[in-house]
């Protein structure tokens, strides 16, 4: 085989330009044959580099953040990971085929090939809270498996606003939404639109007046794009995820309890054993400071998740300047306030992953 066609037979033919019609039919006339040089590989990669100057070309990679062109499937390349992989977890870019070209452990024990198999089967959880009618002005927001929006999607809760916030969750492309209401959403709190005589009606009364009985008694039925959770539970992908609305009473806003029994009487609610936890309001210590150096946390609540409940995460928001992850070193806290405390919408969502878990049956996987 002459060099100019083991050239051709290995493909260093430049993919941009529009081939001859004998070299297609060089290209599968034979089999390939071992070079002369092949123990020099240094020497032959000089020279079919130099003999071919459209042959090879640095390309830059295509930027994760890119949005995917319609139609197209997106590939995830990676390798040489050695047994490093659960780091990757937080970075690694959303797609449809993930590629791992080798060296997934360091010696290939089997603890090593089941640790890379449980990085391999995860649940991306996307976090976002506090974002009051301000979607078109947040960063862009991650892709993953399940969105978690913990509460005060609008300002008030009138129904344009609950439209545009279902509008907003409809084009986002988690599989998986859930939803709970924070204080703002005053029109999903039935005993304060039904009394309408709290501090914060009053304040608006004006526009709350305007929404019929019979809209704000089912204004959850907006949210067709999502799972609205009041003090209820979901059972998603096999993950155990319970939703609650209520915080301290703080100027008469929607789900305001006072301290104690009131709230903790909610918190009993909770069930034992649930994965994933969504409150608006902060328990006491995590997340929960404001500017004036006064913790707003809920006690009971703190109590109720470290001796009863032990989640694997606390989802909240409320505390605008409280925005960050902390831990007790069994369950990691995450104030996922979008807002900043003097409201701009500039926080970024927050991402964590678990590993997915084994439920009999996936075509069931979602359950109220």
């Amino acid at each position: 085989m002459s060099f100019r066609r083991f050239l051709r037979a290995t493909g260093s033919r430049s993919m941009s330009a529009k081939p001859r019609d004998e070299d297609i039919e060089d290209e599968y006339a034979g089999e390939v044959a071992v070079h002369p040089e092949t123990h020099r590989p240094t020497y032959v990669w000089d020279t079919m580099k130099n003999r071919s100057s459209t042959g090879y070309r640095v390309v830059t990679p295509v930027c994760p953040d890119t949005p995917k062109p319609e139609g197209a499937v997106r590939f995830v390349c990676i390798s040489d990971t050695h047994n490093q992989a659960a780091r990757l977890i937080q970075t690694l870019p959303a797609g449809d085929v993930l590629i791992h070209a080798g060296d997934f452990t360091n010696t290939g024990r089997p603890s090593e090939v089941k640790r890379f198999n449980e990085f391999l089967d995860h649940t991306r959880f996307v976090c976002i809270s506090d974002t009051f009618s301000r979607t078109s002005h947040m960063a862009k927001i991650p892709e993953g498996d399940i969105l978690i929006h913990a509460g005060n999607f609008s300002n008030i809760g009138l129904p344009r606003e609950v439209v545009a916030f279902n509008e907003f969750l409809g084009h986002l492309p988690h599989r998986h939404k859930i939803v709970i209401a924070g204080n703002h959403e005053v029109t999903f709190d039935r005993q304060l639109m039904t009394e309408q005589n709290s501090h914060v009606f009053m304040s608006f009364a004006t526009a709350l007046q305007e929404v019929k009985q019979e809209d704000w008694k089912h204004i959850p039925a907006l949210l067709t794009n999502c799972t609205y959770l009041e003090d209820a539970e979901v059972n998603i992908m096999g993950f155990r995820i319970y939703g609650s609305p209520w915080q301290p009473e703080f100027c008469d806003w929607a789900f305001n309890l006072q301290r104690g029994q009131p709230l903790l009487d909610k918190w009993n609610l909770i069930p034992a054993g649930i994965d994933v936890l969504v409150t608006h309001g902060p328990p006491l210590g995590h997340g929960d400071l404001t500017t004036s150096k006064e913790r707003a946390g809920c006690v009971e609540l703190l109590t109720t998740v470290q001796r009863r409940v032990k989640p694997k995460y606390h989802i909240f928001g409320h505390i605008h300047e409280g925005y960050g992850v902390t831990t007790d070193n069994k369950t990691t806290f995450i104030n996922a306030s979008i807002c900043t405390v003097n409201y701009s919408p500039s926080n970024k969502p927050i991402v964590f992953d678990l590993p997915t878990p084994k439920i009999p049956n996936m075509e069931a996987e979602t359950s109220l």
